[in-house]
């Protein structure tokens, strides 16, 4: 026989309750939900929900070795790499900077190349390998930069993407002098139809490059 006192099975104790609900679930049901919406929506939601920490200010120049500078993009992410005045410096021939800003991502690479810039893009576009070769190749043309350094552009496109590669060598004066230089690369790689949107950024970047310092 039951006593009368004794609780029903399902009674929860008032200090438990809430709005007739039982607190002591509250924890592990929120431990469910925040597990599902992470399956539905994905971890990239929980990182556009993270703030950069290493993002380009106006201002920010970045090493790329030897004395050569560039002027990166407001805004972007610097994921790897060194800007001007922290320590210790990029090597000009180790070089590995990479920007990023949504889909889109720039990289400089540098390298020791006893040749022209052109040999070099060359080089550069050889080491994609097969697999890696786009659909439709623009036309290679100059780009000049305001400090006078001059290189060879590439572009081209894809089904995975939109593609520009740029190659230079660090130094200006004679030709011995700039064929013995560093040189360097730089990858820009967007999604399809996104590069010109991102243009005048990496235009600009382009632009800024600035040579080794004589010693």
């Amino acid at each position: 026989m039951t006593d009368a006192r004794d609780s029903p099975p399902a009674w929860v104790p008032v200090e438990h309750r809430w709005f007739g609900l039982d607190r002591r679930t509250f924890r592990p049901a929120l431990i469910v939900l925040v597990i599902s919406l992470l399956l539905v929506y994905g971890w990239q939601a929980v990182d556009a929900a993270i703030p950069w920490h290493n993002e380009i200010k106006a201002g920010d120049v970045l090493d790329l070795g030897g004395g050569a500078t560039a002027v990166p993009p407001v805004g972007w992410q610097l994921e790897s790499g060194t800007l001007v005045g922290a320590t210790p410096a990029e090597s000009p021939t180790s070089l590995d900077v990479l920007l990023a800003s949504g889909g889109a991502t720039i990289e400089l690479r540098g390298a020791a190349f006893n040749g022209t810039a052109a040999a070099f893009l060359d080089q550069a576009e050889r080491a994609d390998g097969d697999d890696d070769r786009p659909a439709v190749d623009g036309s290679r043309g100059t780009v000049t930069t305001e400090a006078g350094l001059v290189g060879v552009a590439q572009s081209s496109t894809s089904p995975g993407g939109d593609r520009l590669d740029a190659a230079f060598k660090t130094a200006t004066g004679t030709s011995q002098a700039v064929a013995a230089a560093p040189a360097l690369l730089v990858r820009v790689r967007t999604a399809p139809g996104q590069f010109e949107q991102h243009s005048d950024e990496v235009s600009a970047l382009l632009r800024s490059i600035t040579p080794e310092v004589d010693q």
